[in-house]
């Protein structure tokens, strides 16, 4: 009698790479954590007597500008997408103005000591006021609510671009100096072959900041400003007919829209950067 033996199969391990496992990560972990949240929120909400609803009860009180955010009835009634698209345009202006004045001052001031040394102790203080404290300087210099909006924008997100472009200008190698000074290179060539390529870095620290800051500001400024289309009103406006879940709803909009944004200048910074610089 023959007993036949049972043939054992074995096979390779599977394996990830450290590559993939690492964009598993990046993907698989901020799902997670979104998830893990949204159950908390909703739980405390079942359990904790509060009158903010759960995200269940979000959704189905938002579902509407969920999924027509393009609609537009005229005036100030309209989709998210118009909401969020009138503050980014406010932004875009007010920020491309503080980065020009920003830069333009900082390579200034970075240059020379003495002005450096009377300036400094006024941008200082100055940056430490927030954006809701210009407010009504803005509407009672300016008299109308877009100026005064793109006045906030300016003046919050000029600080950290001209103070980082300062700092820049200040930290360029004394070595590269004297080359210059060696060579006898012309201002315009010093200015781009030398001065720009250098504090570049810098630059781009105080443009992220900034953009951040102005999202912000734009936020702040158009809640207490009436009758203007834009996120912020909207969020004012959600709130004085008490639908928290529109206001929940507009949160998230606008950290998405810092997030991209974010993002977007550190794309930038990373394509204009050298590798050694960034």
């Amino acid at each position: 009698m023959t007993i036949a033996r049972k043939r054992s199969t074995t096979f390779p391990a599977f394996t990830w790479d450290d590559k993939t496992k690492e964009t598993l990560d990046n993907i698989l972990m901020p799902i997670g954590a979104l998830f893990g949240l949204l159950a908390l929120w909703q739980i405390l909400t079942m359990i904790v007597p509060t009158d903010l609803p759960g995200p269940f009860k979000v959704i189905e009180e938002t579902r509407i500008l969920i999924l027509y955010p393009f609609y537009d009835k005229g005036g100030t009634d309209k989709g998210l997408f118009w909401q969020v698209f009138s503050s980014l345009q406010r932004v875009a202006v007010g920020y491309t103005f503080a980065a020009v004045v920003g830069i333009s001052l900082g390579i200034l001031v970075g240059l020379n000591k003495r002005l450096s040394k009377g300036l400094d102790p006024i941008f200082n203080i100055l940056r430490t006021v927030p954006p809701l404290a210009w407010v009504p300087i803005a509407l009672a210099a300016l008299k109308q609510n877009q100026p005064a909006a793109l006045f906030v924008i300016f003046i919050t997100a000029i600080w950290p671009i001209l103070i980082n472009t300062a700092v820049g200008v200040r930290q360029i190698p004394q070595d590269y100096n004297n080359v210059a000074q060696v060579l006898q290179l012309p201002k315009s060539e010093y200015f781009f072959k030398i001065l720009i390529p250098s504090a570049l870095p810098y630059i781009f620290t105080g443009l992220r900041i900034a953009i951040g800051l102005a999202w912000l500001a734009i936020i702040a400024a158009e809640i207490v400003m009436s009758g203007i289309v834009g996120i912020g009103f909207f969020i004012w406006n959600a709130y004085q007919n008490s639908q928290v879940s529109e206001i929940i709803l507009a949160l998230v909009y606008i950290g998405l829209v810092g997030w991209l944004l974010d993002n977007l200048m550190a794309w930038l910074q990373n394509k204009i950067l050298p590798q050694s610089q960034r």
